[in-house]
Formats: C-alpha cells, structure tokens, sequence
C-alpha cells in the first residue's frame, strides 16, 4: 500500500465523488437562485413603472400643501388686520362718546343753570315774558 499509483487514483476517485455530490447539492440552489433573480427582476420592472408616478404625485402633494400654507397665512394677516381695524374703530367710538357725555353734561349743566334761574326770576316778570311769547306766536 505504498504504492504512490494507488493513492493518486483513490485521491483522484474522492475527488470526483466530492465534486459529483457538491454538484448534485448546487443544482437545486442554482434553480432557487434563478427564480430569486426572476422575482427580483419583476420587482425592479414594478418599481420602475409605479415609483414615477408615486413621487411625482408626492411632489404635487408638496406643491398644494405650500399653497394652502400660503393661503392660511394669508388669511390670518388679513384676519389680523381686520381685528386692528375694529380695535382703532373702538378705540375711537370710545373717544367720541366721551366727547359727547363731556358735550352732554355741560348742556345738562346749562340747562339746570337756566332752570334755577328761571325759578329765581321775580314771577310778574315771568308772566309778562310768558305772555309777550304767547302774543308774538298767534300773531
């Protein structure tokens, strides 16, 4: 059993069974690894045509929500002006009313003054300043 001849054809016959059973065991991965590329190559076919349209219409999305963005920001400074206009027409009712109680009082103030003197006048006086009216009116 020392013959080298022996032992090169026993080593050659292992390797031909170990190369015979590796390739009996890599068919069936090699079949599994093609319908993996299939199904990876529909993917990519599928993703190719649906991606354009889906990023596109996520960009459109962008587009409108900046715009309903500006459109609410608009509206709120327009909100904010009208709320300054109504503050300044307050304000300034405010201050025209508190003209007119000032203009009021001081009428009120004058006619109290003119009633207490007309209660002070002597009474024939009165009836003769009565009278004078009546008889300037009917005539």
């Amino acid at each position: 059993m020392s013959d080298p001849l022996f032992w090169l054809g026993l080593s050659l016959l292992l390797v031909a069974v170990s190369l015979t059973a590796v390739l009996i065991v890599a068919i069936p991965a090699c079949t599994e690894l093609v319908r993996a590329a299939r199904s990876v190559e529909r993917l990519c076919d599928t993703l190719n045509r649906e991606f354009p349209p889906t990023l596109e219409s996520i960009r459109l999305t962008g587009l409108e929500i900046t715009e309903l963005t500006e459109d609410l920001n608009d509206g709120v400074k327009s909100a904010s002006e009208v709320v300054k206009q109504v503050d300044k027409t307050l304000s300034t009712t405010q201050k025209q009313v508190n003209l007119l109680q000032k203009g009021t009082r001081r009428v009120a103030v004058g006619i109290k003054v003119a009633w207490e003197k007309w209660q002070r006048y002597p009474a024939r006086k009165r009836l003769a300043i009565e009278k004078m009216t009546n008889e300037k009116s009917r005539g």
